[in-house]
């Protein structure tokens, strides 16, 4: 895909062949909405707060007895209906923050890109340059390239002369083109990127590296790539032959005596242990199973006699 490149008289100088996975996909309206919500509610601050009838100071006395005034029952002078008093369901303070997904992310920011260049609102000027910022001069440029609404220049990397001259016009912007994003493009009319703003493009959100931003991968079956070469003094340590010990200093090692802790160790080793039986079926006799004496039962308790009734003449008078 190719897009005209203009100096700043509007003159069209020539043409520059852009990436069509950056600049000519067809636009996803629904990632692009997603993106822009996603955008505006991580730009809220959610400190908006306001005092419950709780939270607000007063006294806690009752306003008026309950009964006997012919007036509305009232219990506290900070409830909503007082002037003062408490607001019902205000806003408290909260988290607007939404997420998207990095691919969906990069979606967007080639949607809109696309969706200018198909618009015609996309153009590619060849630098900005000033000797001193100028806001006249900023003007002159975006009449003459055809803009006369609200633009948003894209620069290769952050310039200050080109912030200062176009700071002071209504519904401009200048921004990086790493800083790039889809509420920006979608509230402006126009894009205006230098060539310079284009390669960075194409190596951020495209299929085609830019010159220092992504490492190529290595083809299959590539050399893979030399490593650094060690020190001077690594190279003479590792081809250095291994020193010998002297006869005298191994002899008196062979010889010393056993360290204290070794000799520790050696006192406080427990005796070695007897062998285990032999398990079952190993073909040796099992042992024999021990008797276990059964409990004597305890003696059981007699059941209480019935009480027997008399008659009332056999009671005692």
């Amino acid at each position: 895909m190719k897009l005209p490149v203009v100096n700043a008289q509007g003159k069209e100088l020539r043409s520059l062949e852009v990436d069509d996975s950056v600049f000519g996909i067809e636009p996803n309206h629904a990632v692009l909405h997603q993106a822009f919500i996603t955008q505006r509610n991580n730009q809220r601050a959610g400190t908006a707060n306001t005092k419950t009838r709780g939270m607000v100071q007063g006294s806690t006395r009752k306003v008026r007895m309950q009964k006997y005034t012919g007036r509305a029952r009232h219990g506290s002078i900070r409830a909503p209906i007082y002037v003062g008093g408490g607001i019902v369901f205000g806003p408290q303070p909260r988290d607007f923050g939404l997420a998207i997904n990095k691919k969906m992310r990069r979606l967007a920011i080639r949607s809109a890109l696309s969706g200018k260049v198909a618009d015609g609102q996309l153009i590619v000027i060849d630098e900005l340059a000033f000797k001193a910022p100028r806001t006249k001069e900023m003007l002159g440029i975006l009449r003459k390239v055809g803009i006369e609404r609200s633009a948003l220049i894209v620069t290769g990397q952050a310039d200050r002369s080109v912030l200062a001259s176009a700071r002071n016009i209504h519904k401009t912007k200048v921004l990086p083109a790493a800083y790039l994003n889809v509420g920006d493009m979608l509230n402006h009319a126009h894009v205006l990127m230098t060539e310079e703003a284009v390669k960075v493009a194409e190596g951020l959100w495209g299929s085609k590296p830019a010159d220092g931003r992504r490492a190529a991968k290595p083809a299959a079956g590539a050399p893979a790539p030399e490593q650094a070469r060690p020190s001077a003094r690594r190279r003479a340590k590792a081809e250095a032959p291994p020193a010998e010990p002297e006869p005298a200093k191994a002899q008196a090692a062979s010889e010393a005596p056993a360290a204290p802790k070794a000799r520790a160790r050696a006192r406080t080793a427990k005796p070695a242990e007897e062998p285990a039986p032999p398990r079952r079926g190993s073909g040796q006799a099992p042992r024999p199973a021990r008797r276990v004496k059964a409990a004597a039962k305890p003696p059981a308790e007699e059941a209480p006699k019935p009480r027997r009734r008399t008659k009332k003449s056999e009671e005692p008078g």
